[in-house]
Parts: C-alpha cells; structure tokens; sequence
C-alpha cells in the first residue's frame, strides 16, 4: 500500500439496469421450534432457480442453473469468460426464448468465432453455475488470457465505501437469502451495478456482461462479490482485464495462486473495517 493522489477518472458509461423478470416465488412455510413441537404457519420469497440452454447458432452448449433475470448480460459475460469470444463486437445479437421445462439462450456469433467454437465445442452440463463441469482433461480447464491493466490504483477508502454500499443494493439476497451478489464500483468507490444469481459464477458473469454491453472500461474501477472467491472468479475477473477483486469471504489456495500470475490485485475477508490483502497489494492506497 502507498500513498497517492487519485487520478481522474474516465466518464462513466451508462449500465443497463438489471431486468425486473419475475426472480422470487412465494412458498407456504411451517416453522416449528425444536423440542416443543410447536408450529407456526407462513411465507417465504424463495429464489426462483431454472435450466437455461446456452446455444450458439443453433448448437447447444451449456445447460446452466440460472436465476432468469438479467440473461442477455449473462450471454455476454459467460461468453467471454468461457473463451468463446473476445469481446462484445463478436456477438452480433442474443434471444431469449421461453421453452418446456426452462429456457433457451441463443447467442449469434460473428461467422469467424462460430467456427472457431464448433472446431473446439465442449459439452457442458452445468449445476449451478458449476466451472468446469463436463471437462475432460485439466488442461482444457479456461484460462484467462488478459491481464490487469498496469499503473491502475485504487484507494481504501473506496473499498470500504462500495463494501458498506454493497448489502443494500442486493434487493433478491435481501428477500430470499439464497444467491450471490457481484458488483461494479468506480474508483471512487460508488457502486455502479449489481447483479444477483443463485450461481455465483452466474452472477459475476451476469455482471461482466453488464459491463461489456456499456462498454465499461476495466481500468475505471473494481470487481466486488459476496461470495468465496475460487480459482474460477479470479478467471472471471481477469478475462474482463479487472485489475482489483474484492471478495467479502476467503479465497481458495489456487484463486491466490492465479491471481498472482495474473498480476490482479485480490483483497477478500472484506469487512467494514478491515479487509486482507492477498495478492498485488500496492494497488491499494491510502488517500
């Protein structure tokens, strides 16, 4: 940590707000206390979960346990961070369809990626948001391939203030206290977007889309999530080019590990008085 003065920050790209898709399903509920059998009857919001198809061209590719809001960013984010594209000029467009059981995501890519992914189509078959379920070798584990931008600082200040902000922009985590939470903050620490999910992958991927659809650059800010940070987060984050993640729970051995190498800044344990640095942490600046 140093100190510095904070550098001007680039204008701020307008986000797309989260989609208001119906994401909450009431359910009766009896609740009994332990030892006396007493009981007492109500409600409770509980999060709505469902298989989405993620389909490119007209070839399945992944069958995702997803929260059904915010899809079209997720199409994006997932996109990305799978290695299927690069950036969002390669997807020429995104369909939401309503389908039995589910729903279908189809994503139109830019001829010369679609050939590109059917030359290396891996079947995926997705939990909750899983990382790397259906792959066969280690090898084919994704890899991000960008890293954070150099000279990019961000002060502590600013981490305490989007962590303190972070719990009341999480409206579907505050009625069902069953998903996760990634956020976008400026430099200055006011968060910008949020997007929740049942998977915490989805909701980082969700967020990224968001991101990648307002042409958010990685350099104007930082990366929250209310989740443990797992290897598969820090890949996240680093395909977007973030170059600070912010993790309200533990990392895992191999996040921290991945994080080093590429160059990203990991601060997790995040409270609203303390947080610990992990990884890069002359990123962070004392004002």
């Amino acid at each position: 940590m140093r100190k510095t003065s904070p550098s001007p920050a680039s204008p701020r790209p307008s986000m797309p707000p989260s989609s208001g898709v119906a994401t909450c399903h009431p359910a009766p509920t009896l609740t009994v206390a332990y030892g006396r059998g007493e009981g007492r009857e109500g409600e409770r919001s509980l999060a709505v979960e469902m298989p989405v198809n993620v389909i490119y061209g007209d070839v399945p590719y992944a069958v995702m346990m997803t929260t059904p809001a915010d899809l079209a960013d997720f199409a994006y984010g997932f996109s990305l961070t799978e290695g299927i594209v690069a950036g969002a000029d390669e997807i020429r467009g995104v369909r939401v369809e309503t389908g039995e059981g589910g729903m279908r995501l189809v994503v139109d890519l830019v001829p010369g990626r679609l050939r590109e992914h059917l030359a290396r189509k891996r079947a995926l078959s997705g939990r909750t948001g899983c990382g790397v379920c259906g792959i066969d070798d280690l090898k084919d584990i994704p890899k991000a391939e960008r890293r954070a931008a150099p000279g990019v600082t961000v002060s502590l200040s600013a981490v305490e203030r989007a962590v303190r902000a972070l719990d009341d922009l999480q409206v579907l985590g505050r009625e069902t206290r069953a998903v996760h939470a990634a956020g976008w903050a400026g430099r200055d620490g006011q968060v910008l977007a949020v997007r929740e999910d049942v998977g915490r992958h989805n909701a980082l991927d969700k967020l990224i889309g968001a991101l990648l659809r307002a042409g958010a650059r990685p350099e104007d800010g930082f990366l929250l999530i209310t989740s443990r940070c797992s290897f598969e987060m820090v890949e996240k984050a680093a395909s977007f080019g973030a170059a600070v993640l912010v993790a309200i729970s533990a990392p895992t051995s191999l996040a921290v590990e991945r994080a080093a190498l590429h160059g990203l800044t990991l601060a997790a344990i995040a409270r609203h008085d303390t947080v610990t640095l992990f990884t890069a942490p002359e990123r962070l600046t004392v004002p």
